[in-house]
């Protein structure tokens, strides 16, 4: 029997929403056309995919392997469409690039002029977020290229790294902070703080680095899920942050300040990461070589473009 892969996606609709009049009115299908398509499922894994629970079904053990196999299935399809298109419509194609937000203030802007600047009918989106959210957008073949933390140590991704990000503890200029003789971690918890959600890894890692001295984690007062809120939140109050030295080259005219501590100092590599043995289209393999050859001069030009006053 064969396997269709609108099966699958019918499949996992139902999954994901763990009710079959549900996952029927959002697919506008009929709920006995459902049923039938999971008992052709059920007919060639040779196993049951649902058990029902309560008013509910969800997966057997059988069903979530299926779920993860049928994703994976389903993006190696739609990479093939995709490739057969971008050859049959002789165009350089579209480009999907998630991006972390240090990257989007420094790298975007210059990366998407010198590529428009080329002349070629390139098509670009961009999303932003964390970087681990969107390698999981990467892994499940919804992104191209993700350009923010490197992936070391994932066999599913190759990254190149482009710059070395450096991240900080930060205040104003005015804060009582650099009025201390000396800075310690301990000192540091005197004042509240203006952090990245605690997902964020930047986040995680301050807050290890404190627990690691056998110390309390900052006094969080305000917590934002946009990392670039946080220099106007620090510029005009008595919080610290921690934030990219890229960042506090942007906000300079703010009148901020690194809170120098090497032993609070992050230094991690920014890169652009795409699947190990996933298709890009010609526009995003020619989006990866300018990564990779001028992507450390596209973010210092971006800085020297910036306004002082920025």
């Amino acid at each position: 029997m064969d396997l269709h892969l609108r099966d699958l996606r019918y499949f996992e609709v139902v999954a994901d929403m763990g009710h079959m009049g549900r996952a029927a009115d959002h697919l506008a299908r009929s709920q006995p056309a459902l049923t039938k398509c999971i008992q052709r499922l059920e007919a060639i894994v040779g196993s049951p995919l649902f058990e029902h629970v309560g008013r509910g079904i969800r997966l057997t053990p059988v069903g979530e392997v299926l779920r993860a196999r049928a994703r994976t299935l389903r993006s190696s399809a739609d990479e093939a469409l995709r490739e057969v298109c971008d050859f049959a419509q002789g165009h350089s194609g579209h480009v999907r690039i998630g991006s972390g937000p240090v990257a989007a203030d420094h790298l975007l802007p210059e990366l998407c002029r010198l590529a428009l600047a080329e002349g070629s009918r390139i098509t670009i989106s961009i999303v932003i977020g964390p970087s681990w959210e969107l390698r999981d957008r990467l892994r499940e073949g919804s992104l191209d290229i993700v350009i923010g933390l490197t992936a070391e140590g994932d066999p599913d991704f190759v990254s190149s790294p482009i710059v070395e990000d450096v991240v900080v503890v930060a205040a104003s200029r005015s804060h009582p902070v650099f009025r201390q003789r000396e800075v310690t971690l301990e000192s540091l918890l005197r004042y509240a703080w203006a952090l990245p959600s605690p997902n964020i890894p930047s986040r995680q890692w301050l807050d290890a680095t404190f627990a690691s001295h056998g110390l309390e984690r900052p006094h969080v007062q305000i917590e934002a899920g946009s990392i670039p809120l946080l220099p106007r939140m620090i510029a005009t109050t008595d919080l610290l942050s921690f934030v990219s030295r890229y960042t506090l080259a942007l906000h300079q005219g703010r009148a901020l300040k690194e809170v120098e501590l090497p032993v609070a100092t992050l230094r991690r590599n920014l890169g652009a990461t795409c699947r190990r043995e996933g298709y890009l289209s010609p526009a995003a393999m020619r989006i990866m070589d300018l990564l990779r050859t001028e992507g450390e001069s596209l973010f210092a030009n971006a800085l020297q473009q910036q306004p002082s006053d920025v």
